[in-house]
C-alpha cells in the first residue's frame, strides 16, 4: 500500500539562455522550492540549470562555455541546485521537451549516454540493465507501474514569459506542449506585468492540464533580466547586485557584453522558428 504521508519527489529544470545568470534566476529556485514544501505533498530534491546550446542562435547569445562556467560559479554554493551540461553540449539545439525527457531518464537509467538516444518520452521507459546489482527496476513489463511511481518528477521550472512564449506561432511544436504539460509539469513564477493565469485560462490545452501548472506568485517583485544586465554592461553601468560577485567578477575578466557581442546571430532566425516552420511547410 501507498504511504499516504509519503511526499511526491520533485525535480526542478530551468532551461534557457542564461545571458548572464542572474541573482533572479536563482531566486526562481527558492521561490518554487517553498511554493512546494508549503503544500505539504511534495519535496524538492534538486534543481537543474540546463543553459541552452550556442545552436539557438538567440541574438546577442555569448558561447555556451562562458555561460555554463558562469551558472557553475553562480551555484557553487548552493547544496541543491547545480547546472546540468549535456544541452549546451549538443551541436544542434535541442527542444525543451528532449531535455526533460533526457533529464528524467537519468533517474530511470543510472548512466545514460550523451546523445537523444534515451530522450524517450515519459510514457516509455528506457532500456533495463538486467546485470546491475542493486536496481531495483522491474524486467516484466506488469512490474514498471510502482517503478516509474517511485521515480522524481521533473517539472519545468519557468517564468510567465516562458509559459506565455507557448503562444507565439512557430515556436514550440503543439505535441511538445502537450508532453510538457500532461507527463511533467510546469512550476510558472509570475513576473510584473504579466497574467498567467489569464493566458492558462485562454488555452483549451493549458486549461485541460491546469492541476498540473503550478503558479506560484513572486511578492517580492523583482524585474532583474539578462536583458537589461547586457544593457548595463554595454553602457559601462554597474551590475552589481543583480548577480553573483563571482559572475560579475567573471564578465569583468573576460570582457564578455559589448555592442559587438549583441550583434552576434543579428538577422539569424532562432532555431526553433526555423526548423518549426521548415516543417509545417512539409
Amino acid at each position: 500500500m501507498d504511504d499516504p504521508d509519503k511526499k511526491t519527489e520533485v525535480v526542478l529544470l530551468a532551461c534557457g539562455s542564461f545571458n548572464p545568470i542572474t541573482n533572479m534566476h536563482l531566486r526562481l529556485f527558492e521561490l518554487a522550492k517553498d511554493y512546494f514544501h508549503e503544500t505539504g505533498k511534495y519535496k524538492v530534491i534538486k534543481g537543474i540549470i540546463s543553459p541552452v546550446g550556442d545552436a539557438y542562435k538567440k541574438k546577442g547569445l555569448i558561447s555556451a562555455n562562458h555561460r555554463v562556467t558562469m551558472a557553475k560559479l553562480a551555484t557553487k554554493n548552493s547544496d541543491w541546485v547545480e547546472v546540468d551540461e549535456w544541452e549546451s553540449s549538443q551541436s544542434e539545439w535541442t527542444e525543451t521537451l528532449k531535455v526533460l525527457r533526457y533529464q528524467h531518464q537519468k533517474f530511470l537509467s543510472p548512466d545514460p549516454t550523451n546523445s537523444l538516444q534515451n530522450a524517450v518520452p515519459l510514457t516509455k521507459p528506457g532500456r533495463k540493465r538486467k546485470q546491475e546489482p542493486n536496481r531495483h527496476e522491474p524486467i516484466k513489463k506488469k512490474n514498471q507501474t510502482p517503478d516509474i511511481k517511485s521515480v522524481p518528477q521533473v517539472k519545468l521550472l519557468c517564468g510567465s514569459d516562458m509559459l506565455e512564449s507557448f503562444g507565439i506561432p512557430n515556436l514550440w511544436k503543439l505535441e511538445d506542449i502537450t508532453e510538457i504539460v500532461e507527463n511533467h509539469g510546469l512550476v510558472c513564477i509570475s513576473r510584473a506585468g504579466s497574467n498567467a493565469q489569464q493566458f492558462i485560462y485562454e488555452s483549451d490545452l493549458l486549461w485541460r492540464h491546469r492541476n498540473n501548472i503550478h503558479l506560484v506568485e513572486e511578492w517580492i517583485t523583482n524585474d532583474i533580466s539578462s536583458t537589461k544586465i547586457r544593457r548595463a554592461l554595454r553602457r559601462g553601468q554597474s551590475i552589481r547586485y543583480l548577480v553573483p560577485d563571482v559572475v560579475q567578477e567573471y564578465i569583468e575578466k573576460h570582457n564578455l557584453y559589448s555592442p559587438e557581442s549583441e550583434d552576434r546571430n543579428a538577422g539569424v532566425v532562432l532555431a526553433p522558428l526555423q526548423k518549426n516552420t521548415s516543417n509545417s511547410k512539409n
